[in-house]
């Protein structure tokens, strides 16, 4: 049921341009990866993963499927998609959907960044089998896709990741679940992101227990994003609370319900992630990473680096390489 498929490419052809944009595939590392479903099913997902050499930009719409519905989890780098009525960027941790239409949207990922992202893909026979008994609430581009005698083209919205979905994406790449229970798995989460991602509320249809749900997952991402923007010098819990609109108690509750973790966790998992992003780079030594990330004792930067990431931040590199 899963095809895995890596290629590895150092060169960098020049290729014909179109609209200004490279054709060409200016790869310096590339790795893409069916996770799950066929043309038959309806439904597909895949991993991408690959690094963009040189000033060239890569024609992203060259891997988009003519009459389906794409949901891109965008993990790092920028991508831009284009249509005749406006257009969308993904920034990294953001996540939205597109209707490619008969090949009818522009689409490039900018160069010299590393980019991850998975991409679910939606027949419109396996949609209308899912949605059409739903009670309404569909995304208008969604509800077009559904009833139209042709797939239309158009562009969702794009949202900020929240913690779940992070951890989702990371489930994607890879499963928890049992072999033979895998095709199961595997479906339960594509209508999870169905209905993360396909619904929207208008008006006062929204119910208020949802409403706090919606409430606590924006604190969680507010949050989130002030860890992100301050990890070496990140404010007291006081200050993270009144950017976020509540009492610090709370939100501690609420961050460590919603994520499954405190926010001191939370921020050192995010500043051994920017460690090994550094690291990997080659242009910082471990004692400037930490430093970087705000650990003045490189003991205590190695111990946290290494319940982390798995090993210690000397050898990371040498790993990620192998």
């Amino acid at each position: 049921m899963s095809v895995a498929a890596t290629t590895e490419c150092a060169t960098n052809r020049s290729r014909p341009e179109r609209n200004g944009r490279p054709r060409g595939l200016p790869f310096r590392r590339i790795h893409q990866q069916r996770l799950y479903g066929n043309d038959e099913q309806g439904i597909g997902i895949e991993g991408h993963d690959f690094e963009l050499d040189s000033d060239a930009v890569y024609e992203w719409s060259r891997q988009f499927q003519p009459d389906c519905l794409e949901l891109c989890l965008n993990l790092a780098g920028e991508g831009s998609i284009r249509h005749a009525e406006g257009g969308v960027d993904f920034e990294p941790l953001t996540g939205g959907f597109y209707a490619p239409g008969r090949n009818e949207l522009r689409a490039w990922r900018k160069p010299r960044q590393a980019h991850r992202f998975v991409t679910a893909r939606f027949s419109r026979k396996f949609l209308r089998d899912h949605l059409l008994p739903c009670d309404g609430a569909l995304h208008d581009l969604v509800g077009k896709f559904l009833l139209s005698d042709t797939a239309p083209a158009g562009l969702g919205e794009i949202h900020r990741l929240n913690a779940e979905q992070e951890r989702m994406i990371s489930q994607l790449l890879h499963p928890p679940s049992f072999q033979g229970a895998r095709r199961l798995w595997y479906q339960g989460r594509l209508l999870q992101l169905m209905a993360d991602f396909f619904f929207e509320r208008r008006g006062n249809d929204e119910l208020f227990c949802d409403r706090q749900k919606r409430l606590a997952r924006e604190r969680v991402d507010r949050v989130i994003a002030i860890l992100r923007r301050n990890l070496a010098e990140p404010p007291a819990l006081e200050e993270i609370g009144c950017e976020a609109g509540c009492s610090p108690f709370y939100l501690s509750r609420t961050f460590s319900r919603e994520t499954g973790t405190t926010i001191p966790q939370y921020l050192r998992k995010l500043r051994m992630e920017r460690a090994a992003e550094l690291l990997k780079s080659g242009k910082y030594n471990v004692t400037e990473a930490a430093m970087e990330v705000g650990y003045s004792s490189l003991s205590h930067f190695s111990q946290a680096f290494c319940q982390t990431m798995g090993c210690c931040p000397a050898l990371y590199p040498l790993k990620r390489r192998t």
